[in-house]
């Protein structure tokens, strides 16, 4: 791998002109004190990490929604606005780690911070031109110079000059910024006075000359591979999964609805279905469903395939998709699974389907003589289906199969539990040599209620659960 250096100077003049916010971000959560903090290590001459830069041809940006920097940041408002493009004609460049500090940096020296500390206060960052930078050798933690958010630069005591940081964006030459706060610190001691041209002097060297800012520069233009580099390079912080960055990209597409609140809130209510035993549905299996209850959409579980018109069609499918699924979870639930036994929970989404396409929501609760039938070969495939470890190999393709031999189908009145397994290429039996397999399986296993709900079929395994 390849690193640049770039000044901060730089990078500042770029944001929102050739640096922008890829969906998958995170918005802005840094306190006042981690960007002091951050300041101060750049002064102090301390590593501040590299950053990762996605390079995104010019042909390919209208393609993700992209996000601008905050400049004004506002805690009662903290959401980053989206992105018009439209007039760039040239490559960007999203962040895909630095965005914190990145957002610091722009925060500090061209913006300021709205927060609450018993009252709402707007604040720009400071320096204190007559802190003598001292390093405490007995805790490296406490900061050398002091960096502070102030409403004014007006000074508390005597040994305060408040300096305001981003004037120092102003100057070119470090002896203009230098001359500009000569009536400043007029009335000053010549020690204090030195100190204070010292500290502007350094402040100006960091922003304007030495190439503060190392980055790696990724240039594919394939969308999962820099996906899979965005959860690499973020995994030294809180943990990113797959989900959680087509959430976001969700979130960002969503017209009406808001993406995360609602998938995050059915994954919470389906989990809340298993009654005492709770179950333990994911992000996942939640976005992977998303595609395949929505019919006419890929279900590969890839950044390529959650696009603008895709996630559209998902939002306008999304009562159908929190119908269905949860008539089905509840229906496994009516048949006494526990989470440990849904040992491939994506085997419900072809049960889910076809419910979809039956149109009964309130399937599990019926006791009509045709549902009670198809309630009872729902079991027996599903059942069948993970003994015989059915979906256990290329799932997608699978899932993909199923989900054309339910669109093949004339009727829905009945479960098609034949084409299924002709689809899955398993039959509606145990040969001898699985029935040995399952003989060997122990009391409390995975597999346990699985091989007893066949022996036992008519067992009320809710009201007496077989584990």
């Amino acid at each position: 791998m390849e690193y640049r250096a770039v000044r901060i100077k730089d990078v500042i003049s770029g944001i929102n002109r050739d640096y922008f916010l890829p969906a998958i971000q995170r918005e802005f959560v840094w306190e006042p004190d981690q960007i002091e903090k951050l300041f101060d290590s750049i002064l102090g001459d301390y590593p501040i990490g590299s950053f990762l830069f996605w390079k995104v041809d010019e042909k390919n940006k209208e393609e993700w929604t992209t996000f601008e920097f905050i400049r004004q940041f506002d805690k009662a408002d903290p959401h980053n606005p989206e992105a018009s493009l439209k007039g760039i004609a040239r490559d960007i460049f999203l962040v895909l780690d630095g965005q914190q500090r990145m957002s610091s940096l722009f925060i500090g020296l061209k913006g300021s911070y709205r927060w609450f500390h018993y009252r709402w206060r707007t604040e720009k960052l400071y320096l204190n031109l007559l802190k003598r930078p001292v390093p405490n050798e007995a805790d490296p933690e406490e900061l050398i110079y002091q960096f502070k958010f102030r409403e004014s630069s007006e000074a508390k005591r005597d040994d305060e000059v408040w300096y305001e940081v981003g004037k120092i964006l102003d100057f070119d030459d470090p002896e203009d910024a230098k001359a500009d706060i000569k009536a400043l610190i007029a009335p000053l001691a010549e020690p204090d006075k030195e100190n204070a041209n010292r500290l502007i002097g350094r402040l100006h060297n960091k922003i304007h000359t030495l190439p503060t800012i190392n980055y790696y520069e990724e240039r594919s233009q394939d969308y999962d591979k820099v996906l899979t580099v965005f959860v690499r390079a973020n995994s030294a912080g809180t943990p990113l999964g797959y989900s959680d960055l087509l959430l976001s990209t969700a979130t960002a597409k969503w017209e009406k609805l808001n993406a995360r609140e609602e998938i995050v809130k059915l994954m919470d209510d389906l989990n809340d279905l298993g009654g005492g035993d709770e179950y333990k549905f994911g992000k996942d299996f939640v976005l992977k469903a998303s595609l395949y209850l929505t019919q006419d959409l890929p279900i590969q579980y890839k950044v390529k395939n959650f696009t603008r018109s895709n996630l559209r069609k998902i939002e306008d499918n999304w009562e159908n998709i929190k119908t269905y699924l949860a008539t089905t979870v509840r229906l496994v639930a009516k048949f006494g699974y526990r989470w440990e036994n849904i040992v491939a929970p994506l085997a419900l989404l072809p049960i889910s389907f076809w419910l979809m396409k039956k149109g009964n929501d309130t399937f599990d609760k019926s006791s009509r003589r045709d549902d009670v039938a198809a309630q009872t070969e729902v079991k027996k495939w599903l059942t069948l289906a993970l003994l015989k470890n059915a979906f256990g190999g290329s799932s997608d393709t699978t899932l993909k199969n199923l989900r054309d031999v339910l669109l093949k189908i004339t009727t829905y009145k009945a479960f098609p539990l034949s084409e299924l397994n002709d689809a899955l290429e398993i039959e509606a039996k145990l040969s001898d040599a699985e029935i040995e397999d399952l003989l060997a399986y122990k009391y409390r296993g995975k597999y346990t209620y699985l091989v007893l709900s066949l022996l036992y079929p008519d067992r009320d395994c809710v009201s007496f659960p077989v584990r």
